[in-house]
């Protein structure tokens, strides 16, 4: 696999995964960096839905979690949501299923809690030979240190670190297109 294959998204083998981004979960986490984390992924699940990349939203014991944020459940609206009780999301057979079935090989990662749910869930992805992007700034952890932890632990499997505006620009790959001009607004 060239260095290329390897670090640039592309739309048609790209899919978006949201992880458990609820409301009684983000009530633990500082209200800054969650405000950061919900723009980030808001503005991916908007680019995702412009440029027709697949989105998988996962939730994690909703009975004691909640549901996923309202405003990130309304850009996801339509998209598969699957509820969990593995940490990792590969421990829902229907999350599996579906990704597989979407015949995409790249896996853009959001969600929380960073060094639970997400880490667990890139691993078993890389284990499964995905490409898996991680957005650094569209993850979040209640502690910084444990962020950086796992931040560091799946840069070790293989994942990609990237940011949120890389992801929309190399998924976007030209200026000048009606999409470019819709889309580059969001991170003005």
């Amino acid at each position: 696999m060239s260095v290329r294959d390897r670090f640039f998204l592309e739309r048609d083998k790209a899919a978006l995964v949201v992880i458990d981004v609820q409301e009684k979960l983000c009530l633990a986490m500082d209200e800054q960096v969650l405000q950061r984390l919900t723009k980030h992924i808001g503005i991916l699940l908007e680019t995702a839905r412009e440029l027709n990349v697949p989105v998988l939203v996962t939730e994690q014991y909703v009975k004691g979690l909640g549901s996923t944020l309202p405003e990130l459940a309304e850009k996801a609206a339509g998209a598969p949501c699957f509820e969990k009780m593995a940490f990792s999301c590969c421990g829902s057979a229907e999350f599996v299923d579906k990704l597989k079935a979407s015949g995409r090989t790249q896996v853009i990662v959001t969600g929380m809690e960073t060094h639970v749910c997400v880490l667990q869930t890139v691993i078993e992805l890389r284990d499964a030979g995905f490409e898996v992007h991680l957005v650094k700034d569209a993850v979040m952890s209640r502690s910084k240190r444990n962020w950086q932890t796992a931040i560091e632990a799946m840069t070790l499997t293989g994942a990609v670190p990237t940011c949120t505006e890389s992801v929309l620009f190399q998924l976007l790959k030209v200026a000048g297109t009606d999409e470019f001009k819709k889309l580059s607004r969001l991170v003005r």
